[in-house]
């Protein structure tokens, strides 16, 4: 067990980044992170603190300070340490790998299994529910104020679809507990960053739903967007959030997948296990990753190849299971 303070001592640059198309998980360890780090500085001897993410839905808008964070990498500067977080690879850290590769250190925090142990040093813990539940344990909890542990939070009900998850463990909820001590508003952050949901994502949703097909036998449910609807909507990616979770449940279902195109014949796939499938076993396949449960990959090809080539592996796990 690393503690973040240890690490960083002295440092007078850092640099955070996670990664690529930041979830809500994603962004709330990143700034909980932050916000530890920067409002610590002269406790823990480090100068300036840096914080790169992608561009985000407004319902993180929600979680205090979020201007901080930097959209733009056009800067060059070399920093002592750069720290990885919820980020499985160093390919998913897009534009910010830039920074890793002239960093003087590299530190990987991380909960998905599917980690490459990239950084000089690496924390993963592949049982947390979150990269924020491992952060909670790397902090100093009498320095997470109110605001981070807004923060870290978030980024729990995220991954863990507000604790329904099997991720979900008697631990995370002990964490939750203690973080709701802090005084945070939990209900409106569950509510405004989690469940609301505007307009234009309630019509993809329900076309997505409409649209959604059964294969093999009622096991496996699939739904798909084209870039074409995604223009008609004037949706972005980021509108595109729930969608796989609102069909995972659907009765009687093993395994969700969620596709949508974001090039000419180029896939981002979203996938959900109700069962003993191994979802991150198939995306780690394709070049991806994430959990047993729910993982992702990028796929090239015709729709109809990119579904036929992901029930192939997902139809050859149930049968090893059923025999």
């Amino acid at each position: 067990m690393i503690k973040i303070n240890a690490e960083v001592t002295g440092a007078k640059t850092i640099a955070i980044a996670g990664h690529i198309r930041p979830d809500g998980d994603c962004i709330g360890s990143c700034m909980a992170l932050y916000q530890y780090l920067n409002s610590h500085k002269d406790l823990f001897g480090i100068g300036k603190v840096d914080l790169y993410l992608e561009r985000f839905g407004d319902e993180f808008r929600i979680l205090n300070n979020i201007e901080v964070i930097q959209h733009s990498y056009e800067s060059d500067e070399c920093y002592d340490i750069f720290i990885s977080v919820d980020c499985g690879s160093l390919d998913r850290l897009g534009n910010a790998e830039k920074y890793y590769k002239t960093a003087k250190k590299t530190i990987n925090i991380d909960h998905h299994i599917s980690n490459t142990l990239f950084g000089q040093v690496n924390h993963v813990v592949a049982d947390a529910s979150s990269t924020c539940e491992v952060l909670f344990d790397i902090f100093e909890e009498r320095l997470i104020s109110k605001d981070i542990a807004e923060d870290l939070f978030v980024g729990m009900i995220h991954d863990t679809g507000v604790f329904k998850h099997s991720n979900t463990t008697e631990k995370t909820m002990q964490i939750a507990g203690k973080l709701i001590s802090k005084g945070i508003p939990f209900s409106k952050l569950i509510d405004e960053s989690f469940y609301q949901k505007t307009y234009i994502q309630n019509q993809i949703l329900g076309r997505c739903l409409m649209e959604s097909i059964l294969v093999m036998d009622g096991r496996c449910i699939v739904s798909s967007l084209t870039r074409k609807m995604m223009e008609f909507y004037q949706a972005s990616t980021a509108d595109l959030d729930g969608i796989i979770d609102q069909l995972r449940i659907t009765k009687g279902i093993e395994v969700a997948i969620f596709i949508y195109e974001f090039d000419s014949q180029e896939y981002k796939v979203s996938m959900r296990s109700n069962g003993d499938v191994n979802v991150s076993k198939i995306a780690v396949y394709f070049g991806g990753g994430g959990h047993i449960k729910a993982a992702g990959c990028t796929m090239r090809g015709s729709l109809h190849d990119v579904i036929n080539n992901l029930t192939r592996h997902i139809e050859a796990q149930l049968d090893n299971i059923t025999t």
